[in-house]
């Protein structure tokens, strides 16, 4: 029997990795391009912080909210932290006025904001109300309502996308008690030590991680970021520091994770990154983007091909040195990028950066 045109319509589309997307997209980008200076200024430092031993595995486990220990409740907490870690951004375009306080969350005296507001929300309902809320029984059932509480704010303004993360709960719940017996952890047991057998699981399975675009030119061609599905991964392998169920072979296969501020921020203010006059323009003005707008693709595509670029400097000169090339990858790249923006908040809090509403950063 023929299959579907439909069907076979998705077999002949080329589906690209986040590298070659990132390769392919820059070579043919309107608006943004990557400056080689920069890439070589960022490489330099870089590899003196990773000399320093600033930069190292040891950064997931030094943030204050990431779990301390590595086993399998750890991996529990990633998987349902990676499943809703997106879009945490607050306000409105300018045009439409004053811009809206910051969501934030209030955990252990502290306040905050942004993915850290979404982890203090999580732990919170772990220690302070009792809820078991890392169980795709107990989460898979949360209502819009209970979200909302969860993850309630100190301010007037609430965590955006609540629907969203409710659907998104109950898809991945469902698929973890029918095909995995309950526990991310399975899921990474099955993967046999594969970073990219293990992406290819959860893109595969959870749809809600299956962040992808056609594209622009080439209408049988997919591109794929796959940013939280990568940082899921990674997360784990840098919260078991490499080993037991955290030791892939592959792990250097994965790429940043691109998103719409931190990482992209700290490329463009040093300049890693440069954008033309018109997309510039329209950061500044606070436009909201599409996800799948061209110029939404191009700078997420340029940061993923920027930190390989830089990725691969650094490895030249690990080399030069008789160093172990494995020793950077991009996940660490981005770690240390992330990090950065944090460091110079103040800094860099008012450069303008793309948003998008979406699922998938």
């Amino acid at each position: 029997t023929p299959l579907p045109s439909s069907v076979m319509a998705e077999v002949a589309r080329k589906v690209l990795s986040p590298a070659e997307s990132g390769r392919l997209i820059v070579d043919t980008a309107r608006d943004v391009a990557i400056i080689k200076k920069g890439v070589e200024d960022a490489a330099e430092h870089i590899y003196d912080s990773l000399q320093s031993g600033k930069l190292s595995l040891q950064n997931f486990k030094q943030a204050e909210l990431h779990p301390k220990v590595a086993d399998e409740k750890a991996i529990d907490w990633i998987f349902l932290v990676d499943t809703l870690n997106f879009s945490f951004w607050s306000g409105c375009s300018k045009s439409e006025g004053e811009e809206t306080p910051k969501w934030q969350v209030k955990y252990n005296g502290n306040i905050y904001t942004g993915y850290f507001a979404f982890c203090a929300g999580v732990n919170r309902a772990i220690t302070e109300e009792g809820l078991d809320i890392t169980n795709p029984k107990v989460f898979g059932s949360l209502t819009v309502d209970d979200v909302s509480r969860i993850f309630r704010s100190e301010t007037t303004t609430p965590i955006p996308l609540v629907q969203e993360r409710v659907n998104s709960l109950k898809e991945v719940a469902d698929v973890l008690l029918s095909k995995y017996s309950g526990s991310f952890v399975n899921c990474v047991k099955a993967s046999k030590g594969s970073a990219l057998e293990l992406l290819k699981t959860v893109v595969e399975d959870f749809p809600c991680y299956r962040d992808q675009a056609p594209y622009v030119y080439d209408e049988n061609t997919t591109v794929t970021f796959y940013k939280r599905a990568q940082i899921l991964i990674a997360d784990i392998w840098a919260c078991f520091e490499g080993q037991g169920l955290g030791q892939f072979s592959d792990i250097n296969s994965l790429t940043m994770f691109a998103d719409y501020r931190y990482v992209n921020e700290a490329l463009v203010v040093s300049q890693f990154l440069g954008q033309i006059h018109d997309l510039q323009k329209a950061l500044e003005e606070d436009l909201e983007l599409a996800n799948g707008d061209r110029r939404e693709i191009e700078i997420r595509a340029a940061s993923i091909h920027a930190v390989e670029l830089i990725k691969e400097k650094v490895q030249q000169r690990l080399r030069e040195n008789g160093q172990k090339e494995d020793s950077i990858n991009s996940i660490m790249i981005d770690h240390f990028l992330w990090d950065y923006r944090r460091e110079n908040a103040e800094a860099l809090e008012k450069h303008p950066y793309h948003k998008t509403r979406c699922i998938f950063y």
